[in-house]
């Protein structure tokens, strides 16, 4: 059940088409797997809460499309958010090469204070894995980015994912490094009766997004 909340997080999960984005949300979200793949039009939506610190922090997740077309969409999103999930494949080298490009386009149209994690996704896939642990830690040390591997599909350390990002974020705020005041910051203040308001908000978002 959903508690009033002492703050609400708007996160973008982005990354290249088929890497396991909709699976992670879904992994976090609900603890389920889906073993077909559907590409994600547009973007799709999830939430939920976390404890930090006695407070009650609400996460919304945009789950955006990887593919080109849907760039546009993609970078409308950037600006509202205060954390970027950065998602690839460790079987698909592509992908990860192209992490580069989607660093440098978060930061671009992102606000400041947005922080981004590398999350190599998969790893159970170890057998025809191309990508190193040692070198996307280099990768994500030298762009300034948390890291982590997971596999949504073993539900493998997707909590402690979005678990890293909220504590980072969450010490931008004690540390007065996040100006609340802006409404574009990507966070914003809880109060009694908000998140019935924002489960509302919600539901009119996804049915808008419905292609």
């Amino acid at each position: 059940m959903n508690k009033p909340y002492n703050y609400l997080f708007k996160f973008i999960i982005v990354g290249d088409t088929s890497v396991g984005k909709s699976c992670l949300l879904l992994q976090y979200v609900d603890k389920k797997f889906r073993t077909d793949h559907e590409a994600t039009i547009g973007v799709e939506f999830g939430a939920k809460q976390m404890i930090i610190k006695s407070k009650v922090i609400k996460i919304q997740i945009w789950d955006t499309a990887g593919q080109e077309s849907f760039r546009s969409i993609t970078r409308s999103y950037y600006r509202g958010s205060i954390g970027a999930i950065l998602v690839y494949d460790v079987t698909r080298r592509e992908t990860f090469e192209n992490a580069t490009i989607w660093v440098n386009e978060i930061k671009k149209y992102g606000n400041d204070n947005i922080v981004i994690i590398l999350v190599a996704n998969k790893t159970d896939l170890s057998d025809i894995r191309k990508v190193s642990e040692d070198e996307a830690k280099e990768m994500a040390k030298q762009n300034g980015l948390e890291y982590i591997e997971v596999c949504a599909k073993q539900n493998y350390k997707v909590d402690e994912a979005f678990q890293i990002i909220t504590e980072k974020i969450y010490k931008k705020i004690e540390l007065n490094q996040i100006d609340l005041s802006n409404e574009k910051c990507g966070v914003k203040l809880g109060s009694k009766g908000s998140f019935i308001e924002d489960n509302q908000q919600e539901e009119k978002k996804r049915q808008s997004l419905c292609c």
